[in-house]
């Protein structure tokens, strides 16, 4: 495979090598993308992030195909849709929507350079996170050392959510691929620890299914406010601080929708190797 360009991107540390596809194909193998996100032999990221053409009729302007650092595919990722819709705004479009595994997802632009991406309804029964059998959402029956009851959804791509009064004081890096690789999740997990500060703001720290411990997740904060609401816990739109910063969530009463804004950064240009894709 010959060398590629990438543009490395971040959206609040959670960082992404970005390869445009639409017009020469790439299409890496698992082996391949765990390669190029090796922060030691590689580039380094969260995730690759390959920009395919959209299908012939689809009202999307791209689709987005996601490798976690396992190499693993995803089927969304919030912030990366973000530093994508922000591509396409630098091409001239005032309104984008990005197609991934996990559906449509529309994104316009927002004050101060900020992005704002409509991740689409939350998805709350079990069958649709998936769970390997029934169980209520709001509420697991399920726990992990000293974690207990999450609450579980899908916003295109699985989460629990566990409440707690110190997130610094849960031993992530141990409990979350516990937690990540549990058979009551047969699709995997990203794991979401979430203190509530206030009615309109969320605490949180992030293990990502796949890439494990992250500065942020688009799609984890939105998982964190939707849960929160449910429990009666946060107003229907909340900041959500993060290792890498702050988003803004809310979770559209009138259609469900969850929207979710927040900045987006270029670190730098490359090329990507050839020996790194032999």
């Amino acid at each position: 495979m010959t060398a590629r360009p990438f543009r490395k991107m971040h959206g609040l540390g959670n960082d992404f090598v970005v390869v445009d596809a639409r017009e020469q194909p790439f299409a890496p193998s698992a082996a391949q993308a765990a390669a190029i996100a090796d922060r030691r032999r590689g580039v380094g990221c969260d995730q690759l992030i390959v920009l395919e053409p959209a299908e012939p009729g689809d009202r999307a302007d791209l689709f987005m195909r996601i490798f976690n650092a396992d190499g693993s595919e995803a089927e969304a990722c919030g912030n990366a849709t973000r530093c994508v819709a922000s591509l396409l705004f630098a091409e001239g479009r005032e309104a984008v929507a990005i197609r991934t595994l996990g559906g449509l997802l529309p994104c316009t632009p927002a004050e101060n350079g900020l992005v704002t991406a409509d991740l689409g309804p939350a998805r709350l029964d079990w069958r649709e996170v998936p769970l390997a059998r029934e169980m209520d959402t709001l509420r697991l029956d399920y726990a992990k050392g000293p974690l207990a009851e999450p609450v579980a959804l899908s916003l295109g791509n699985p989460h629990v959510v566990f409440f707690v009064a110190d997130p610094a004081a849960v031993a992530l890096e141990t409990l979350g691929p516990a937690i990540e690789h549990d058979p009551l999740f047969p699709r995997r997990t990203n794991v979401q620890i979430v203190q509530v500060v206030s009615r309109t703001h969320l605490r949180q720290r992030i293990w990502e299914r796949g890439a494990g411990l992250t500065q942020a997740s688009g799609s984890g904060g939105c998982a964190a406010q939707v849960a929160a609401v449910r429990r009666g816990l946060t107003e229907r739109r909340a900041r959500v601080e993060q290792p890498g910063g702050e988003l803004i969530v809310e979770w559209r009463e009138a259609d469900g929708h969850v929207l979710m804004t927040g900045p987006v950064a270029t670190a730098f240009c490359g090329m990507l190797d050839g020996s790194l894709l032999g």
